[in-house]
């Protein structure tokens, strides 16, 4: 079952559609950007240069900086009026990273995520509850988006509401759970608990992301709940989910909605773009987006491209499941934290050093952090030598001074990264150095 006849465009049709929809795009770009263009003027480039695909490696590089250098709308190409949604991620210095979008960009939204849910196997005979969050995040209003293109009936719940999620999947006869995985992994604990017998209910697809997650979790998911578990990926910066899916009927890689979003795999050292079936870093430029089009976006996700004709019939390039990152960030509950983010919460505040540990652990299904932070030598005098235990102080309720700055970290962390952190207040001195770059991450996570 296809949502469109692109889904399975010969090679030649979809390099035909994406020269086409580039060439366009790049005029575009140069035309309505002054930033962009004299990006392109500085690396000696103009539009009319876009004779074949590869001549797209004659563009530069679109970094997530290049996007915080122009917060909050100077890398937008469409007039303010044309703007009819925003939406945002976290940014590593508190500034969100924004994404503007116009009402065609809604429309190809709608595009990509009907074919994602087609590719699931998702109809208008289902009914699709909606966990992940609406908002600023884009993963709930594009999950909303494509279930309300290709008919079926939504339950816009959105995150959280434990007791509500099981009770609405139980009484309304949910049939499609879009959700992180451990969070569905959390409704199973809580749901167990209370005695539900999942298998019984009706829920038959399962479309996740927003996270990684293990074939191991994706057994572990479709075991307990009895559906089929499709992954789905997406980048706010370059539409939000919808930019590659998972077909149930084999499920060993996503479909890149590459008409709509030409991916290219590099070298992350080098910039060298990789031949087919070579492991590196994933880019993107999109070739009909209006709002904010970036060209040759570096996602830092590390992946390989596979060409050829799926056993679903579809023809669309795939891309294994993203196996690491070429840089520091770390996908918390669907959530992008940066340690760079945590970093300038402490270098503002009195009574801590720069010195740090984020640590990433599993508890039950749901992955948490917890970030050990030094006290100066001041604080601990101030603080008293004797509430030492072990190698972090013990809380007690009548060491207000400890208690007060482990709350205020907590409550300011939360504001910039969107999720609540458990701060550790450790000695001077206690957390390791290092004489090249400091080890910042220590993930605990089982693998």
């Amino acid at each position: 079952m296809f949502w469109n006849k692109e889904e399975t465009a010969s090679r030649s049709e979809m390099q035909a559609i994406q020269l086409g929809r580039l060439q366009k795009t790049v005029n575009y770009i140069y035309e309505k950007n002054p930033y962009y263009r004299k990006k392109l003027d500085t690396a000696g480039f103009n539009p009319g240069q876009i004779k074949s695909l590869a001549d797209i490696r004659r563009i530069p590089f679109t970094t997530k900086q290049d996007i915080r250098d122009n917060y909050p709308f100077k890398l937008f190409t469409a007039s303010q009026e044309e703007i009819v949604e925003y939406h945002a991620t976290s940014g590593t210095t508190g500034k969100p990273v924004v994404v503007g979008y116009t009402r065609q960009d809604l429309e190809t939204w709608k595009e990509v995520m009907a074919r994602s849910f087609t590719g699931a196997g998702i109809t208008s005979k289902d009914i699709v509850q909606n966990i992940y969050g609406y908002g600023l995040f884009t993963g709930g209003i594009g999950a909303h988006y494509g279930a309300i293109r290709v008919g079926a009936g939504v339950i816009p719940i959105s995150g959280g509401n434990t007791q509500k999620q099981l009770m609405l999947m139980e009484d309304f006869g949910s049939t499609v759970v879009t959700s992180t995985p451990s969070f569905l992994l959390h409704l199973h604990e809580v749901g167990e608990e209370q005695g539900i017998d999942f298998k019984q209910l009706k829920l038959r697809v399962g479309v996740l992301g927003a996270e990684p997650w293990s074939e191991s979790m994706r057994h572990k998911i479709q075991d307990k709940f009895n559906l089929k578990a499709c992954d789905i990926y997406g980048l706010s910066e370059i539409i939000g989910p919808g930019v590659a899916f998972e077909c149930h009927q084999l499920q060993n890689g996503l479909h890149v909605n590459e008409d709509f979003f030409y991916p290219e795999i590099i070298d992350p050292k080098t910039c060298e773009v990789l031949p087919e079936g070579e492991e590196g870093e994933l880019v993107f430029t999109t070739v009909v987006n209006q709002g904010q089009p970036l060209l040759r976006f570096r996602t830092r996700d590390i992946t390989r491209l596979s060409y050829g004709t799926c056993v679903c019939g579809r023809t669309l390039v795939k891309m294994e499941r993203v196996t690491g990152r070429s840089d520091d960030m770390l996908i918390i509950r669907g959530v992008n934290v940066f340690p760079s983010q945590i970093e300038s919460i402490i270098l503002k505040r009195e009574g801590v050093s720069p010195h740090y540990m984020v640590i990433v652990e599993r508890k039950g299904a749901m992955d948490s952090l917890r970030v050990k932070v030094e006290v100066t030598e001041e604080f601990m005098i101030k603080a008293a030598a004797d509430i030492l235990k072990g190698d972090e102080f013990d809380i007690l309720e009548d060491v207000a001074a400890v208690r007060s700055k482990k709350r205020n970290l907590t409550a300011d962390i939360k504001e910039v990264i969107g999720i609540t952190v458990d701060v550790n207040l450790v000695p001077p001195g206690s957390i390791a150095r290092s004489e090249g770059k400091a080890k910042r991450i220590e993930d605990r996570r089982p693998k």
